[in-house]
């Protein structure tokens, strides 16, 4: 076996600025790693994509991972959809790099690559937010090597698009194309640990190994000293005396080393269920077996500088910290799936995710809200091709195969407000079955069909008035207050919110009025979540707490914590009254 390591998780982003050199995927850490991130050279064609017959034209050399259309990439333009983008990269592998097998990481890019090695095609990718990797073994030699990714971005609605819209504006956003993950690259074993799966329940962990190699020792780090198995196969479980459980109050983490023949990974994992049971006549989500109130904040995942992507790992550090200051304990990632470090960050710092699918699609105002807004919600439904049915479901898969070890993500949406539904039901069945282990709103908002987890509303222009029915009940957006603040604003012409406030006292009192006058009574009649629109302003909407670019905080924190608290003690009875 090999020798057993200290895991050195807890200290990443306690050292100082983070940058996109850090090691990207925290579950799965190994000690031969190269960020490929920092410069590279861009180029574009409108020739065929994938064909060596082009004529390139050098846009000048881009930052990776921001993406082109960004600010800070360096390139700052939009990538036509004609055109097609050309990085280029050269690096050198080290003498220690030599374990037997290379492996090339992507964290995403947005639609569709094409990606080869010294000239030789090493594989494609379709899809513009899950991880993918390649064996680039047999294309790489000694010395310098020449690292090309070819990028097509149409903006294929068929495929998972997000908020991105080619005419930005209101909630939509500017679209972006190309890396926008880091990249890098591992040294590996023949006999590679490729994946964990990683269940926890409440005494207990389970891990799941997929590896050629049949012979594991796994130890798991505990403040009474490391609990070491040696296993055969693909499982092992491991119990956990007198375990300290994952809450966002006490985020602990229990860090553990899986080490085979020749490999060995760093890992994590928290003590954590959450399930559905009832009080009384009522049905609560619950944390670890008892009702847990969720006051959490709608969070786009968008910012001033990088678009799609933070300057640096500190911008999720920032919302993270900050929404936690102001008392809410969840975000809702809508529409868009980050990079790992931010589950990790959430992991860590002890904020629970409720995570969107991406949807796909068209969108249609009159239907998907107006209409549903004022009550409207039987009638004219999407259509959906063979194509677009296959690729979602392969992107939700996908989704909780990248998120399934983090302890923070307790959640999943599959469809928002008619966005692109098809076949809710099925969809449903399909992905629970697939995960068990987490709550599953089938359609946020409205256009509810049978199956779902959850009762899910949105309610925007009028007064909040629900009541819980047979399942738990959840306030997946309201809100959209806004306050447009001088010298912080994307736009500075237009303006888009649900309500207008002059001032950021006159915000702060509309919300606190919104929670006191109407969410706290919807909490005494069963609500179990609430999601406020939203994190920050995002380009021309400034119904954020934050402007886009998290310079001004404009609500007052010690009010917003006085609203938690309030809620927290209205939850608490009124699930206590019901036992």
């Amino acid at each position: 076996m090999a020798m057993v390591r200290t895991c050195q998780l807890s200290t990443d982003f306690e050292k100082g600025i983070l940058t996109w050199e850090e090691y990207p995927r925290p579950q799965m850490r190994r000690d031969s790693y190269i960020s490929l991130c920092g410069e590279w050279e861009l180029y574009c064609h409108k020739g065929e994509f994938g064909t060596p017959d082009r004529n390139e034209e050098k846009l000048g050399n881009i930052i990776v991972p921001y993406p082109p259309e960004s600010r800070i990439s360096g390139i700052e333009r939009q990538i036509g959809k004609d055109e097609n983008c050309i990085y280029r990269k050269k690096f050198i592998l080290p003498d220690n790099f030599n374990k037997g097998i290379i492996l090339l990481n992507f964290g995403a890019v947005d639609q569709i690559c094409r990606v080869n090695v010294n000239g030789k095609h090493i594989g494609a990718h379709i899809g513009g937010y899950l991880p993918f990797d390649f064996d680039i073994t047999n294309a790489v030699t000694e010395g310098e090597n020449v690292l090309e990714v070819e990028v097509m971005d149409k903006l294929d609605k068929e495929l998972p698009y997000g908020k991105q819209s080619e005419k930005r504006g209101g909630m939509w956003y500017t679209p972006i194309s190309g890396i926008w993950q880091a990249v890098w690259l591992e040294s590996v074993p023949q006999n590679y640990i490729k994946s964990l799966r990683i269940t926890p329940t409440l005494d207990s962990v389970t891990v799941e190994v997929v590896s050629p190699a049949k012979e594991f020792e796994i130890a798991v780090h505990t403040p009474n000293g490391d609990l070491v198995k040696q296993f055969s196969g693909d499982r092992v479980t491991v119990e956990i005396p007198d375990g300290v459980l994952w809450t966002p109050e006490n985020p602990y983490l229990y860090e553990f080393t899986l080490t085979s023949e020749n490999d060995s990974v760093e890992s994590y994992f928290g003590l954590r269920t959450v399930t559905i049971e009832n009080r009384g006549e009522r049905k609560y989500i619950c944390l670890n077996g008892k009702p847990y109130f969720f006051h959490g904040l709608l969070d786009q995942g968008y910012f001033s500088d990088g678009i799609y992507t933070p300057a640096s790992p500190e911008g999720y550090l920032f919302d993270i910290r900050e929404t936690k200051k102001l008392g809410f304990n969840m975000l809702r990632k809508h529409i868009k799936i980050e990079p790992d470090l931010f589950y990790y960050y959430c992991d860590k710092l002890g904020m629970i995710v409720f995570q969107d699918m991406v949807n796909s699609g068209g969108y249609n105002f009159l239907v998907d809200t107006a209409l549903p807004t004022i009550g409207l919600r039987k009638g004219i439904r999407h259509k959906a091709s063979k194509r677009q049915k296959t690729r979602f479901e392969k992107c939700a898969k996908g989704t909780v195969d990248t998120l399934y070890n983090h302890p923070c993500v307790c959640y999943y949406t599959i469809f928002n407000e008619g966005w692109g539904q098809f076949d809710a039901d099925g969809m449903y069945k399909a992905l629970k079955q697939y995960d068990p282990t987490r709550i599953w709103d089938a359609t946020s908002g409205w256009f509810t069909e049978k199956e779902s987890d959850v009762q899910s509303e949105h309610i925007y222009f009028r007064p909040v008035k629900l009541k819980a029915t047979d399942r738990p009940l959840v306030l997946s957006e309201f809100g959209g207050y806004s306050f447009k603040v001088d010298g912080h604003s994307f736009n500075l012409d237009k303006n888009y919110g649900y309500k207008t406030f002059d001032s950021a006292e006159k915000l702060t009192e509309g919300l606190e009025k919104l929670y006191l006058d109407e969410i706290v009574p919807a909490v005494e009649n069963g609500l179990c979540a609430a999601v406020l629109t939203q994190v920050s302003d995002v380009e021309d909407e400034t119904n954020g707490l934050f402007t886009y670019d998290r310079r001004v905080t404009k609500v007052d924190g010690k009010v917003m914590v006085s609203v938690a608290e309030k809620l927290k003690e209205v939850f608490d009875k009124a699930a206590d009254n019901v036992l």
